[in-house]
């Protein structure tokens, strides 16, 4: 006698209701729908939550499909192509060990350790990925035991992944198998290869750019485009993780847990310093400089880093004026809006850019102006500015978002303007497989400043962060490399100090919220860190921006 299956009701927003049986995977049901999907699907959420392929459906539900137009799908793409790019390497070249890095331009720069890749080892590694692409092989998730994993990923010899998991809280951990090779990785993948036929991978000395699909490059048809400057400032990144002895997240976690991690807070601090100190040399050392222009992305320190190099200039006997591009917004009235329809403060047109030059060049020529002050509460300036006067030969510091667009400084000739670039660029991986973007490491900061300082809570910081990030690929990313010089930001102990602070506010973002899949996320991320307590923080850390306790206006 047969037994009846029990059939469940999927809805699919935008794509209809399906009748299947109870326990039917995710991605099977996908196989039907993406015939009509314009864009590869790499997970779905449901009820707020984040569910991969590989999930299983056992109730009636309703599914919002997530493809690659959207960020988080593009994470599981990059983070699926990083694990076949692991494989490849792994069948051509057991002995060595491949790390996934960071992103670099329009890419994700990846090298083996000690180790230079050549011309012909990169096109074997892509012909190597695309055999296993057109086997269209499986992905498998399993749930296995913390002991046992870690006897597997000794076995492949796989120390730093064994580190990690040894300071995992769980007992249980979920790893990924490709054709009897398992990894670990901290986030969702796709099911099969077959779906990473989206992929470029180029030579670039010492390593290789893996380059999948991008928000404004699905098809991978725009070239790639080399930032020089900003793969220095990532070299000079790992150097300094190899200074202090933390290559990855577990050496980080091993010292906490001995006590030892006070030492590296002060190296680490004082790397900061000499840096800025370099750096305020070299406008001490040109007279000619009198406008020092200091940009960066949201929450990359840009305010206490202009702050310490005013300082430092100071020890150099300069006396610098600093001036504040908030006082020279347009009247809300001329304000530009957004696609949405809101005002878009970070458009270059939101300020009075003829008024700020004629006063650029007026107090470089001596002349005393008077600077006006905004107000934010009546969206227009007050009827009397503050009358000021640079001393004859000394530097304006100016720091914003525009400071690298020639546009904002259209009168000031180059030879008199210096470009700072500052931005939090993590030195430190979870382990050899798992990378820390960058922009995860800048939103922590930002929801506990926001929070302290605005009075935010991490729901609305999660909210407005993708209007954030638009403004930053239109305004700011497009510019770095007209930098003079970039300064890294980033401390390599930073997220051990941060993270109680990002827990209890990210908890509060409860299931009935969209932003609860982000929220989820970045606490299981966190969960990897030891924590480290902000006392022997110094004042004038960049850190202390966020946290509080600052020298600097707080």
């Amino acid at each position: 006698m047969a037994i009846a299956t029990t059939k469940i009701e999927v809805k699919i927003k935008g794509a209809g209701s399906y009748q299947v049986a109870a326990g039917t995977l995710l991605g099977d049901l996908c196989i039907s729908i993406q015939k009509k999907w314009p864009y590869p699907i790499v997970a779905g959420i449901i009820y707020n939550t984040l569910r991969d392929l590989n999930y299983s459906l056992k109730t009636d539900c309703e599914v919002e499909l997530v493809d690659i137009t959207v960020e988080m799908g593009l994470r599981i793409y990059r983070r699926s192509a990083a694990f076949l790019l692991i494989k490849a390497c792994r069948d051509l070249f057991p002995q060595r060990t491949l790390m996934i890095k960071h992103t670099l331009s329009n890419g994700l720069f990846c090298e083996f350790l000690h180790e230079t890749s050549t011309d012909a080892e990169i096109q074997q590694i892509q012909e190597r990925m695309q055999e296993i692409v057109e086997r269209d092989l499986p992905i498998h998730r399993y749930l296995i035991n913390r002991d046992e994993a870690c006897q597997i990923f000794a076995g492949q010899g796989q120390g730093d992944k064994v580190k990690l998991l040894e300071y995992r809280d769980k007992l249980n951990v979920h790893i990924y198998e490709l054709d009897g090779f398992k990894e670990y990785f901290y986030g969702y993948m796709v099911y099969r290869t077959g779906m990473l036929e989206k992929f470029k991978l180029l030579n670039y000395p010492p390593g290789m750019v893996l380059r999948t699909p991008e928000k404004n490059d699905i098809d991978l048809l725009q070239p790639y485009h080399e930032q020089k400057k900003l793969s220095i400032i990532h070299h000079e990144a790992k150097d300094w993780a190899e200074m202090l002895q933390t290559p990855h997240l577990a050496a980080l976690n091993e010292l906490i847990e001995k006590g030892d991690i006070n030492d590296i807070i002060r190296v680490n601090e004082a790397l900061h310093e000499k840096k800025i100190a370099y750096i305020a040399d070299s406008i001490f050392n040109n007279p000619g400089i009198r406008l020092v222009l200091i940009a960066g992305p949201s929450s990359s320190g840009k305010t206490t880093f202009a702050q310490r190099l005013l300082i430092q200039l100071r020890v150099n006997g300069r006396k610098p004026v600093s001036i504040s591009m908030d006082n020279y917004f347009v009247d809300r009235c001329h304000t530009p809006r957004d696609r949405s329809g809101d005002y878009d403060f970070e458009s270059l047109e939101a300020l009075n850019l003829d008024l700020f030059n004629d006063h650029l060049s007026r107090l470089i020529n001596n002349e005393e102006v008077e600077i006006p002050v905004y107000n934010f509460k009546k969206g227009c300036c007050e009827e009397r500015g503050v009358m000021i006067k640079v001393p004859p030969g000394e530097p304006i510091i100016i720091e914003g978002i525009h400071g690298l667009n020639d546009r904002l400084t259209w009168r000031i000739p180059q030879d008199r303007k210096f470009k700072i670039y500052v931005s939090a660029l993590t030195p430190l991986n979870l382990d050899y497989s798992n990378r820390i973007p960058t922009t995860d490491c800048r939103l922590i900061r930002r929801i506990i400043r926001d929070s302290r300082t605005r009075g935010y809570s991490a729901l609305d910081t999660i909210k407005c962060w993708p209007s954030v990030r638009r403004g930053e690929e239109k305004n700011i990313f497009p510019f770095q490399e007209n930098a003079h010089v970039m300064f890294n930001s980033s401390l390599v102990y930073e997220l051990s100090v941060l993270k109680p602070y990002a827990e209890s506010l990210l908890e509060g973002i409860s299931g009935e919220h969209p932003e609860h899949v982000e929220a989820r996320r970045l606490l299981r991320f966190l969960s990897y860190f030891r924590t480290i307590e902000p006392v022997n923080i110094p004042p004038n850390s960049i850190l202390r921006e966020f946290i509080g306790g600052s020298w600097f206006k707080d």
